[in-house]
């Protein structure tokens, strides 16, 4: 449960009001979440295999799994979409503005969620075993923040596909044929830990009422 209801349900939902979709499937291996994904409107028309579904099973392989199942049951897709189900700020304008974005680049086989490093990454800083700092690019010491390069992550959020346009087996996925969408750090939150899972609940609850403040 995410601030009051399933975290699955986010991504759901902003699925559901984007209007990108003729279909939202959720892949999963476990009945609970299987129930979950139903009650709220998309459609589980399989239960994964279990050898794609332990921790070390690449999400790619996964995705693909749907892919072909899908084509097989509804024929030709133009899009994809693989929307991740812990990502509660993902918003269906997001979504919308996303796919627009890879469909003005036909060049472009994906479009994905990113975000940009809050510190310089230049310089970053490592501890060894017997607590002595090094920085990892001792170049940038006397360098001013504000002249680095800016550098980005993944936000964890969604990735756009173009099925028409394979990426080579041996390209990497954020390589020459993928395309950014860059959002804003207050809407990103990575979750691994409890402590990211409350400070995700707490930003999520900022927004809300930010944007209740906005309407009135």
């Amino acid at each position: 449960m995410f601030c009051g209801k399933p975290i699955i349900a986010y991504s759901i939902q902003a699925a559901q009001q984007s209007g990108c979709f003729d279909h939202i499937v959720v892949s999963t291996d476990d009945t609970e979440i299987a129930h979950i994904a139903l009650e709220y409107g998309a459609e589980v028309p399989f239960i994964r295999p279990s050898s794609l579904a332990d921790d070390t099973a690449p999400v790619g392989v996964a995705v693909e799994h749907t892919l072909v199942f899908a084509q097989q049951e509804w024929g030709h897709i133009d899009y994809s979409c693989l929307l991740l189900a812990t990502a509660p700020f993902v918003t269906a304008e997001t979504l919308q503005k996303s796919l627009e974005l890879l469909k003005k680049h036909p060049e472009k086989a994906t479009c994905f969620s990113v975000t940009e490093y809050p510190f310089p990454i230049q310089r970053a800083i490592k501890i060894d075993a017997d607590q002595n700092v090094s920085m990892f690019q001792p170049e940038h010491f006397w360098s001013r923040s504000q002249e680095l390069e800016k550098a980005y992550h993944d936000a964890g959020q969604f990735s756009w596909n173009r099925t028409t346009k394979k990426q080579t087996p041996d390209e990497i996925p954020w390589g020459p044929s993928a395309l950014p969408y860059i959002l804003p750090s207050f809407e990103v939150q990575d979750i691994d830990t409890p402590e990211d899972w409350k400070r995700a609940e707490a930003m999520y609850r900022v927004l809300q009422t930010m944007a209740g403040k906005e309407k009135t």
